[in-house]
C-alpha cells in the first residue's frame, strides 16, 4: 500500500513539473518555487492518480468500449494549408502530427452502436465521410453506416488542405490533393478499425465543468443583436462549458476521453507553414503524454478535444489576432493548456455513469429549400434560399483577416449601394467563364432571398456544379442520457444554446437528467449558421451563412423532428446521399518531379552539425540533405528522431510530434531538385544531462519515378 502511494506520487511529481514547464522556460527563476510548491502538493494531498486508477475499479459494465488511433497527418510540404484561404501558407514541415481518434460505443442488449470520431482537421467534408463509409463497408458490411458514425473535425487552421469535393474550399488550395484524401479516409478508417477491435466491456462517466480565461467572443457587435432578455440569461458572452465522457473497461481502467468545448483552431496564425494540430492538438498531446499513450500500439489510450458552438469564439484572448503569449506557439500553449488541465480536472473528478439505450438518426436534407413552420421562427413560415456568400466573407473573421482591400466585416446591401464601382469590378470577373455562373452581380433574385446580404458568390449557381453543398447529413446520436447533435456547420454562440435548448425540452421526456452537446463540423461542411438577428449584422459569421436569414430555425426544426423521432421510435426519411461535383479531383497541384544533391554529395549528409555540447534550455539544430517529404508521408513513423544513449544503446526520446521538436523542409534549388531538411529540438529544465544525436529520416524521387529510403544521423552532444 505505502509502495503504491509512493509511485504515485513520485508519477504526480513529474505531472506538477510539466504543467510548469512552459511557466519556467519563460522565466527560470521561478524554478526554485515551482518545485518547493511540488514538493508540497506530493506531501500533503492524495494523488487524484490514485483516484483515477482506483475509483471505479470493478464496475459493472453498461456497454462494450473501444477506442483507437491513427495518424492522418498527409503531405507535410508544398501543399496550401486548409482554413486561412491563404495561398502563401504553404506546409513546409511539421510542428505536431494530425491524427484520428476513434471510439465506438455498444450497447450488448440491443445490439446497436454508435461510432465517434474527431479528427486534427480543419474541416470534415462529406466526400471525406463518404470514403470512410465505403472502406467501412467493404470491411464490416452494414454495421457502421452514415447513420451511426459521427466524424468531426477540430478545426485547425494548420493542415494540408484539397480534399473536399466542392469548389469553394479547394479554390485557394489549386485543387484536390490525392494523397492528402487518401492519408485522411484511410487514417480514420484505421482508427475506427482499431476502435473496433478493442471493443469490450465497460462503463461511461460524464462529467461537466467550465474552461476559464482561453476565450474571447469575436464578433461582440452581432452577438450584441440578440435580445437583451435572453442575453441576460448567460453569464458569458462564450459558451465556457466543457462536457466529458470518461471510457472506462470493467475493471475501472481508463482507455480513453473525449470532450467538448467551443474554441477556434486559429491560434496559430495564417503566416505558420508548419503542419499543427493548434490548442486542440496540443490538449490532445498533454493529455495522451499524461497517460502513457503508445502512437504505435494497436491499443492504447486516446485523447480527443473536440469542437463545440464555436463559430464567433476565439482564443485570441487580446483581439484581433492577439493570443496569450509572445508569439503563435505561446499562444498555442496557453489555449492548449488550459483545456487539457480543465478536462484532467473533470476526468478525474468524473464520477456520473452514463446509463441507457443506444439510438440514433440521420438524415440527408437539402439546405437550400427547408420549409420552416412559423413555430420555429417565432412569426411566419419561412423557408431557406439557395447558398450564397456575402462581401464580408471576404473580409475573414478578426482573428484571421484577409487582409484584402475595399472589403470590411458589416458590409450590407446598403454599404455595397455606395460603393458603385464594385458592381462594375465584380461585372468584369464575372467576363471569365470559370467565374461567371457565381459572380453575385449576375444573381439578383438572390439578393432579395439574401437581405441584408450583399451577394458576393452565388456560390449554388457554379456550373456544372455547385460550388458549395446543398445536401448535407444531419445527425442525432443517444447514448444513455448524452445527445450528441451532429452539426455539418460552425456554430455561434448563441445560435448553438437555442439548438441545445430545443432539443432538451424534447429529449427531457425520456431523461430528465440529460445533456445536449453540439459536435460542430460533423460529417461535412457548409460554414457558417448564425440566429437571424446576428445575420443582420453581417459580420464574417452572417456573411457566411450559406442558406439566408433562416438557416439557424431551418437546423433547430431538422434536429427537434430528429430527436422526436428517437424518442417515439420512429422512422425518418434517410434522404439521398448527395452525389459529388464532376470534376471534383481537377488539380492545379504539380506533383515531386525528381530530388537531387549536388555532385559528390548525398542524402541525409550533413550540411551544418550540431556543436559538441549544450546547456539546459538550449536549442539543438541540425540541417540535413533531404528529399521531398511528399515521396513518403512517414504516417506511423516520423522525419526525426532525438535519441539518448543509454545502457549501451540509443534510445529514442522525441519524434517529429513532440511539442519540442521542429521538423522544417525547404527548397534550396527548384531547377535542380535541392532541398534541405531542417531539426530543432528544444530543451528546458527538466532534460536530463547525457549524451544525444539527431536522427533524420527520408526518401528521394529519381527521374525514373523510383522512390529510395535516406537517412542521416548528426554528430554526438552532450547535454550539461
Amino acid at each position: 500500500m505505502y509502495l503504491n502511494i509512493l509511485e504515485n506520487k513520485e508519477r504526480i511529481l513529474k505531472r506538477f513539473l510539466r504543467q510548469e514547464e512552459f511557466l519556467m522556460q519563460r522565466n527560470p527563476g521561478q524554478k526554485a518555487l515551482a518545485v518547493l510548491l511540488s514538493l508540497c502538493f506530493i506531501l500533503t494531498m492524495v494523488s487524484p492518480l490514485d483516484a483515477r486508477e482506483s475509483r471505479h475499479r470493478a464496475v459493472s459494465s453498461d456497454y462494450l468500449v473501444g477506442a483507437g488511433i491513427y495518424d492522418i497527418t498527409g503531405p507535410a510540404a508544398e501543399v496550401i494549408m486548409m482554413g486561412y484561404a491563404n495561398p502563401e501558407q504553404m506546409t513546409g514541415g511539421i510542428h505536431t502530427r494530425l491524427r484520428s481518434r476513434a471510439f465506438i460505443i455498444a450497447d450488448p442488449a440491443s445490439g446497436q452502436r454508435v461510432v465517434l470520431v474527431n479528427a486534427d482537421l480543419g474541416q470534415i467534408f462529406a466526400v471525406v465521410k463518404k470514403g470512410v463509409i465505403q472502406k467501412l463497408k467493404a470491411y464490416y458490411g452494414d454495421l457502421y453506416d452514415y447513420d451511426n458514425v459521427l466524424i468531426t473535425a477540430t478545426h485547425t487552421h494548420n493542415g494540408p488542405g484539397g480534399y473536399s469535393s466542392y469548389t469553394l474550399y479547394n479554390f485557394s488550395i489549386l485543387g484536390f490533393n490525392k494523397q492528402n484524401y487518401d492519408c485522411i479516409v484511410d487514417g480514420i478508417v484505421k482508427s475506427i478499425q482499431q476502435a473496433h477491435d478493442n471493443l469490450e466491456p465497460g462503463s461511461i462517466l460524464v462529467n461537466s465543468g467550465k474552461c476559464e480565461g482561453t476565450t474571447i467572443n469575436r464578433s461582440l457587435p452581432a452577438y450584441l443583436m440578440n435580445p437583451a432578455e435572453e442575453r441576460a440569461r448567460y453569464r458569458d458572452d462564450v459558451d465556457k462549458s466543457m462536457i466529458l465522457l470518461k471510457l472506462v473497461d470493467s475493471s475501472g481502467s481508463p482507455i480513453g476521453m473525449i470532450n467538448w468545448f467551443a474554441i477556434h483552431g486559429t491560434s496559430m496564425g495564417k503566416d505558420n507553414l508548419l503542419i499543427s494540430g493548434d490548442n486542440k492538438g496540443y490538449a490532445e498531446y498533454l493529455f495522451e503524454k499524461e497517460m502513457g499513450t503508445d502512437y504505435g500500439a494497436d491499443k492504447t489510450f486516446v485523447a480527443a478535444f473536440a469542437i463545440s458552438s464555436a463559430g464567433d469564439v476565439s482564443p485570441n484572448i487580446y483581439g484581433g489576432q492577439e493570443g496569450y503569449g509572445a508569439n503563435d506557439f505561446e499562444s498555442t500553449a496557453y489555449a492548449g493548456r488550459t483545456q487539457f488541465q480543465t478536462a484532467l480536472e473533470l476526468f478525474d473528478s468524473a464520477s456520473d455513469r452514463v446509463r441507457g439505450n443506444i439510438d440514433y438518426r440521420h438524415q440527408f436534407v437539402d439546405m437550400s429549400a427547408v420549409q420552416i413552420d412559423g413555430f420555429f421562427t417565432d412569426r411566419d413560415d419561412q423557408s431557406t434560399v439557395p447558398a450564397a456568400v456575402g462581401y464580408s466573407f471576404a473580409a475573414g473573421a478578426e482573428d484571421g483577416p484577409s487582409d484584402l482591400p475595399f472589403f470590411h466585416e458589416g458590409m450590407t446591401q446598403d454599404d455595397y449601394s455606395q460603393k458603385s464601382w464594385l458592381g462594375a469590378v465584380q461585372r468584369l470577373i464575372g467576363l471569365v467563364p470559370f467565374f461567371g455562373p457565381v459572380v453575385g452581380t449576375l444573381n439578383s433574385e438572390l439578393w432579395e432571398l439574401h437581405d441584408p446580404k450583399p451577394v458576393l458568390f452565388s456560390t449554388s449557381q457554379g456550373v456544372p456544379d455547385p460550388w458549395t453543398p446543398d445536401v448535407l447529413g444531419v445527425q442525432v446520436l443517444k447514448v444513455g442520457q448524452i445527445t450528441i447533435l451532429g452539426l455539418p456547420s460552425e456554430i455561434t454562440t448563441m445560435a448553438g444554446r437555442r439548438l441545445e435548448e430545443s432539443v432538451a425540452e424534447v429529449m427531457d421526456a425520456v431523461s430528465a437528467d440529460g445533456i445536449v452537446v453540439i459536435a460542430s463540423l460533423a460529417n461535412g461542411y457548409a460554414q457558417y449558421v448564425a440566429t437571424p438577428e446576428e445575420y443582420m449584422a453581417q459580420n464574417y459569421e452572417g456573411a457566411s451563412t450559406l442558406f439566408g436569414k433562416y438557416t439557424l430555425p431551418a437546423y433547430i426544426q431538422i434536429f427537434h423532428g430528429l430527436a422526436a423521432a428517437i424518442v417515439n421510435d420512429d422512422e425518418v426519411d434517410p434522404g439521398v446521399v448527395p452525389r459529388d461535383p464532376a470534376n471534383y479531383r481537377a488539380t492545379l497541384q504539380p506533383p515531386v518531379v525528381f530530388d537531387a544533391v549536388p555532385l559528390g554529395k548525398k542524402f541525409g549528409q550533413l550540411v551544418n552539425d550540431v556543436r559538441s555540447e549544450y546547456s539546459r534550455g538550449e536549442e539543438v539544430e541540425a540541417v540535413f540533405r533531404a528529399g521531398h517529404p511528399k515521396n513518403d508521408l512517414k504516417t506511423q513513423s516520423s522525419f526525426l528522431r532525438v535519441e539518448r544513449w543509454e545502457e549501451d544503446q540509443w534510445v529514442p526520446v522525441a519524434y517529429d510530434w513532440d511539442w519540442d521538436t521542429i521538423f522544417r523542409w525547404k527548397r534550396t534549388n527548384l531547377a535542380l531538385g535541392y532541398s534541405q531538411a531542417i531539426i530543432k529540438w528544444q530543451t528546458n529544465d527538466l532534460t536530463p544531462p547525457g549524451e544525444y544525436r539527431i536522427v533524420h529520416e527520408g526518401s528521394y524521387k529519381l527521374l525514373t519515378g523510383k522512390i529510395k529510403p535516406y537517412s542521416g544521423t548528426s554528430s554526438t552532444f552532450i547535454i550539461e
